[in-house]
This record gives C-alpha cells, sequence and structure tokens, in this order.
C-alpha cells in the first residue's frame, strides 16, 4: 500500500492536487464491521476468525459505497452510511454523530486510534468522528447492538472505531519513499478538499507526514429550497507518525494537531468558530511465547470557541454570545490476548480514560444580560473512568463456538462551584438563585457498573450461521447530562445536542443508564468461495432501566420548551437486513452486483409513552454495482419512510418520506484514479428525519432540516 504526501494551501494549490489524488488502497478487514476500503467480503473468507473480531452482527462496505461515501462528504462518519443499523444527525457538515440502533452519540463507544475521544461542547459540535479526515481512514470499524466486552464499555447502542493505517516499512537493507495525494471538489457549496502523505521509511524505523485541506461555503437544499445559511466549514490537519519494528514488536507514536477555524451549525443557535486539538498516541504491539499484547497511551488537549457567524449576525464583538471549552484528556488501554489451548482463547483487559473539562462564557462588551462577569458553565470539571474485562472465547466443535465476557467500569465525576454573568439584577434571577441551589450541595458522583456479554455462533450448514446472544450494557451520564446548571431561558437554550431549539437543564442525580439487549443473526451465503449471494437477518430488542430522557419543565416561547434531564425506562426493538447477489461475472463483461440494505427501529419511553426522540424511520439502499477492467461503477437509490412517530413531548417535528438517486464511477490507470459522481440526481426536495430544526426560523416555526440538492463531485488522485 502507498501513502499519501502531503498538499495544503490556498484554492490554487487545491486544484493542483487534484492533479496528484489519492485511490482507495485494499486492505483486507478481519474485524465486526470493518469498513474496509476497498470491500473485502467476510460472509465466509473469515468464517475461521475470532467470534470477538468477526461478529455477524456486522457489514462491510462494499468498495463503491465507500468510494461515493468520501468523495461525497469530508465527514469520517458517511464511510458508515449505508450499513446495517446505522445513521447519523448533527446540522455541522464535518461533526455529524452516529447511532446504532436508535441509541446516538454518548450511548456509542466512539474511538479514534484507540482513544475515547468526548466532545468538548455542550452542544456536542466536536465529536470524535470530526478529528480524523475520511481520507486517513484505514479501517473502520462499527458493531451494533451486541459487541464484545473487549471493545469497550461505558456505552449501550454499540462501538465505533476507526483507525489509520500502521507505519510502512522497507525490506532489509532497502530505503522506502511513497506517498500519496488526492483532490476533490464538490459543487454543490463549492467545497474542496485535499490529502496526503509521504512516508520515508527502511526496515526499522518509519516516519510518515499525513495533512488534509476541507472548506466549503453554505450548501443549497434540494427542490428549490436555496442556500441553507450556518452549514460552511474549514479544517485543516497535520500528524506526524513515527514506528519502530524490530521482530514480533511494533511501536507507533503519533503526534498531531487539527484547526477548525470555522463550522456552521444550521440547527444550533450558536456556530463553531474555532476548535483546536492538539494529540499525541501511542501504541505497542508484541508477540510473546504466552500470547500478545498491545497497550496505548494518549494525550489530548482541546481548546474549543463557540459564537456567531455572520449569517446568525454575530460578527460584530458587540454581537453574539462567546462560548469557550477547555479539555484535557488523557488516559491508557491494555489488551492481552493468551490462548489457552487450540480451542481457547482468553483476553485480559485494562483501561483508563480522564476527562477535564472548564466551559466558561466571556461576558459580551455592551450587553446588560451577558455580563458583565463570566458565566461558569462547567468549572474544572472532570469525568474518570476505570475499567476491567475478562472475555473467553471457546471452539467447542468446528460448528459450534461460544462468546463469554464480564467488564466492570468505575466512573467517578467532580466538578467546581459556578456563576451566572451577575450575581445581582432581574434578569439573572433564574440563574442567581440556581447557581446558589448548585453550589450549596456536594457534586461529587460515583457510578459502578459492570457489563455482561454471552453469545453462541452455530455453523448450522454450510450455507447458514446463526449467531444469538444477550448484553448487558451500562453508561454514566456526561459531564452536562448532570452538571449542566443554568435555568435561565438563554442558559438552559446553550445547553443541548439534538437541535431542536429547545433547553435543556443538567440533573447531578442522574443514574447510569442499564441496556439489556437479545439479539440473533442469520447470515445466509454462497457456500463456495465464489460469494455470489449472501443475506443477513437481525431482529433486536433492548430494554433500558434508567434510560436518560428529559421531564418538561415550562414553555420558553410559543416554539421552544425547557427541559430537565431525568431517569425514565425505554425500549428499542427493531430488525436490520444486509444483502448482496452477483448478477453477472464474465470476462467480457465484468461484474455486475446488487447490494440492498433495509433498517427499521422503534423506541418508546415507557413513562412518558411518547416515542424516543431521533429515531430514525423505516429506510433502505438499493444499489448496483459493476466493474469491468479499470472502470468501476455505482447507482444507489436511497429510501426513507415519512417520520410519522416522534417525541410529541420535546415537539420533534414529522418529516415527508423521500427517495434520492445517486451515481458514481472511477476510472483507474497505472497510478492515477478518475473519480466522479452526482449526488441527489434529481434534484429531490427532502427533510433530514434526525436532523433537528433551523434555529433561523425558530421564532415563527419549526422547519425541519433541509437535505442537500444535487452536486457534482469530481476527483482525481495518485500514489507513488
Amino acid at each position: 500500500m502507498s501513502y499519501p504526501f502531503f498538499v495544503h494551501g490556498q484554492r490554487s494549490w487545491l486544484w493542483l492536487a487534484t492533479l496528484c489524488a489519492l485511490p482507495c488502497a485494499a486492505t483486507p478487514g478481519i474485524a465486526a464491521t470493518v469498513v474496509t476500503l476497498p470491500r473485502v467480503d467476510i460472509s465466509t473468507a473469515e468464517e475461521d476468525a475470532s467470534v470477538a473480531d468477526s461478529l455477524l452482527n456486522a457489514a462491510v462496505v462494499d468498495k463503491s459505497s465507500a468510494r461515493m461515501s468520501r468523495l461525497s462528504s469530508p465527514d469520517a462518519s458517511s464511510l458508515f452510511r449505508n450499513q446495517p443499523g446505522f445513521s447519523s444527525y448533527g446540522g455541522g457538515r464535518l461533526a455529524n454523530l452516529p447511532v446504532l440502533n436508535g441509541m446516538a452519540d454518548d450511548r456509542v463507544a466512539t474511538v479514534v486510534d484507540g482513544v475515547r475521544i468526548n466532545p468538548a461542547c455542550p452542544n456536542h459540535m466536536n465529536p470524535a468522528l470530526s478529528y480524523i479526515d475520511p481520507d486517513s481512514v484505514e479501517t473502520a470499524t462499527s458493531v451494533a447492538g451486541l459487541t464484545s466486552v473487549s471493545n469497550g464499555g461505558d456505552s449501550l447502542g454499540g462501538t465505533i472505531d476507526v483507525e489509520r493505517a500502521d507505519p510502512r516499512f522497507a525490506r532489509h537493507g532497502k530505503i522506502l519513499f511513497t506517498g500519496r495525494a488526492r483532490g476533490t471538489y464538490r459543487s454543490n457549496g463549492g467545497g474542496y478538499s485535499a490529502a496526503g502523505s509521504m512516508t520515508v521509511a527502511n526496515d526499522t524505523f518509519s516516519l510518515r507526514y499525513n495533512a488534509s485541506y476541507d472548506q466549503s461555503e453554505d450548501y443549497s437544499g434540494g427542490g428549490g429550497i436555496g442556500k441553507v445559511g450556518s452549514t460552511e466549514y474549514l479544517r485543516y490537519t497535520h500528524d506526524v507518525t513515527f514506528g519502530v519494528h524490530k521482530k514480533n514488536h511494533l511501536l507507533v507514536l503519533t503526534f498531531g494537531q487539527q484547526d477548525a477555524p470555522r463550522e456552521g451549525f444550521a440547527n444550533q443557535y450558536m456556530d463553531m468558530t474555532n476548535n483546536r486539538s492538539t494529540y499525541v498516541n501511542g501504541k505497542y504491539v508484541g508477540d510473546f511465547n504466552w500470547g500478545t499484547l498491545e497497550a496505548r497511551g494518549h494525550w489530548q488537549r482541546v481548546n474549543h470557541a463557540m459564537n456567531m457567524l455572520d449569517d446568525k449576525g454575530g460578527h460584530s464583538a458587540t454581537k453574539g454570545m462567546p462560548m469557550n471549552d477547555d479539555q484535557r484528556s488523557a488516559g491508557y488501554s491494555i489488551k492481552a490476548t493468551i490462548p489457552l489451548a487450540r480451542q481457547h482463547t482468553l483476553r485480559l483487559g485494562s483501561s483508563f480514560d480522564h476527562e477535564g473539562l472548564k466551559d466558561w462564557w466571556p461576558p459580551l462588551e455592551g450587553s446588560m444580560m451577558m455580563g458583565p462577569g463570566t458565566f461558569n458553565n462547567i468549572n474544572n470539571g472532570h469525568r474518570d473512568r476505570l475499567g476491567h474485562f475478562a472475555e473467553w472465547e471457546a471452539q467447542w466443535t468446528p460448528r459450534v463456538s461460544t462468546l463469554l465476557g464480564f467488564r466492570n467500569d468505575l466512573v467517578m465525576m467532580n466538578t467546581g462551584n459556578v456563576s451566572p454573568y451577575s450575581w445581582t439584577g432581574m434578569m439573572s434571577a433564574a440563574d442567581i438563585k440556581a447557581a446558589q441551589e448548585f453550589n450549596s450541595i456536594k457534586h461529587g458522583r460515583t457510578d459502578v457498573n459492570f457489563d455482561v456479554t454471552a453469545l453462541t455462533r452455530w455453523k448450522t450448514t454450510d450455507s447458514l450461521t446463526i449467531e444469538a446472544g444477550y448484553a448487558r450494557k451500562s453508561r454514566a451520564p456526561n459531564l452536562y447530562e448532570r452538571y449542566a446548571w443554568g435555568q435561565g431561558a438563554m442558559s438552559s437554550k446553550m445547553i443541548g445536542w439534538f437541535g431542536d431549539g429547545n433547553g435543556y437543564i443538567g440533573n447531578p442525580n442522574l443514574k447510569s443508564e442499564v441496556g439489556n439487549t437479545a439479539s440473533i443473526t442469520f447470515d445466509w451465503h454462497d457456500p463456495t468461495s465464489a460469494q455470489r449471494w449472501g443475506l443477513k437477518v437481525q431482529p433486536y430488542y433492548t430494554y433500558v432501566h434508567n434510560y436518560i430522557n428529559v421531564r418538561f419543565v415550562k414553555a420558553l416561547s410559543a416554539t421552544t420548551n425547557q427541559y430537565m434531564f431525568e431517569n425514565h425506562n425505554a425500549q428499542m426493538y427493531g430488525i436490520n437486513t444486509s444483502g448482496h447477489f452477483t448478477l453477472w461475472n464474465t470476462s467480457r463483461y465484468g461484474k455486475g452486483e446488487v447490494t440492498g440494505v433495509l433498517n427499521w427501529v422503534r423506541g418508546q419511553d415507557k413513562v412518558s409513552h411518547t416515542g424516543l426522540y431521533q429515531q430514525m424511520p423505516l429506510n433502505g439502499t438499493l444499489g448496483l454495482n459493476e466493474t469491468v477492467g479499470p472502470w468501476t461503477g455505482r447507482a444507489e437509490m436511497n429510501f426513507v419512510k415519512a417520520k410519522n412517530t416522534v417525541d410529541s413531548l420535546r415537539n420533534e417535528p414529522r418529516t415527508p418520506g423521500y427517495a434520492l438517486l445517486n451515481l458514481n464511477g472511477s476510472y483507474n490507470w497505472k497510478m492515477m484514479t478518475l473519480t466522479a459522481g452526482i449526488d441527489n440526481v434529481l434534484n429531490q426536495r427532502y427533510y433530514m428525519p434526525l436532523g433537528g430544526i433551523l434555529t433561523s426560523d425558530i421564532k415563527t416555526s419549526r422547519t425541519p432540516m433541509p437535505g442537500m440538492g444535487r452536486s457534482f463531485n469530481v476527483s482525481l488522485s495518485a500514489t507513488f
């Protein structure tokens, strides 16, 4: 495989980058739901892989779909589109929040390069997947529903894990110099992206430099909606990876920095006006006589700022509302894999994650409401999680295997005293009282959680494998769910990652969520090595004790309300289906394959008796892939049913159903690849079911977030 070299600068440099951009390199995937670029089917090829690393509630994103995702969006979450059980939401085009089986955001364990990254923002504008560009992703793993305890804790819905490539080394006595580059243009919004990397290595040491640049103006909605304000973005990243390889040992250190000077959020009152992340990650992998040891360590600092961009009228120093966050995180993880016998494997692990957060809102010059002092929202808060797990995998017969795991997570949280903008005056009366009450109580909280996963895989025939199991998963509240104390109309509206315009108040007495999931997966597949067809069907049911939802506090206006986070009981059930079938495979006409995905989920709050918020309606994708020599192409239809089951307590908007046609194709010659595509070919008008509402219309209506209209995209890539 080749790795990219750096292309960065103004728009003229971006056009030069399109002359030498990079193709997707083939990478075999061995983990559950590995987004392998390009696709490597695992339906039969990986049946000998471990159960923990190849769960059947998994799907591998095919080459054409992955290429279309990278061409269409600079958001790494787009790599998971069209996968069973996956959806996403958010108003920022670089920062969509993942949803697995109806559970979103913090309920999904999102890991980047072995690091569990928590958003450092009261609106979650900087989620974990926003810290890596799609071109840097070598493998991306998502496991919806049942997950092994070795894949993480403190989550309910599943795990998403993306990784950069390990360093590349030369043969003994040789010097390796390789790289790649990619440039992309997207017509809707006038978006540009460039990414590249360069590697120099011998047989022991490897040094790689990687960088990317992404920029776009506001996009236009489909069906003549026109420009959708606060949808622009700008981001650039740099990282250096140093690797040492000696016999059966690998040591990797990555130093990086990402800057996002601006990103608009159409469904929030605020925009992101700066986000700088500086980080160091380390990884060690060693093979020993007793087994394999993997150890990781990380440190990261995030400086985050919010205000209003020009679309919201916040350009002047005396307008808008400045909000700042300073987050420091650090931690380690250790995992040992020990073969006990030919049929038994033991995995043991330990991890620690520290999150320190200071969230403060400086006074605004000349404002009676936002001043004269500083609003301290989270004052030196911290959330520390110490976890341990043990997992036993057994191969009882050639056709029957089991996985049993236990995990304990100790979550310790605390924060300091807080303060409103002013301790006097009627304008701050609600926040003054709330601050006094908050400061009068003990803030420290400790949650002791444990998880269990038990499943059985049975290869009933050469063409049918069944995997059934149960999982008990736990999640402690995040810092904002527990410590966001402001009860004024304005201060509470600044809290919330739902894009609904409402206000939210934290609750220090929240308990940890406990989810109990039962699931069964039927995997029918071609028994031959040709893998001409395959079908997976996965029904599931989850009951959550102490699900963190909300209770109504008061109306703030004709269109917005105020809520307090509160523990309820809830249930989610659904079915994920995916399949593929080879229509033809000849030397003359190449290979043609039809693929399909169908997802359905329903969530219900057992206390308020409403639908759960932001549940995706019935949706699916039907695609036709063709490969003829150096040419590959894909035609894709996305179908989404009307969203009529909503959370009426939070005034969640209903959205009409829609169907979108997308086309994509690429041609590869020598070291260059040209890729082009059209998103939303018919320029269909549609509204995103999980996109929240346009805050620009919040005073008069609750208009759902419009989807993007037609876009012509082109990318040129090269390797050397």
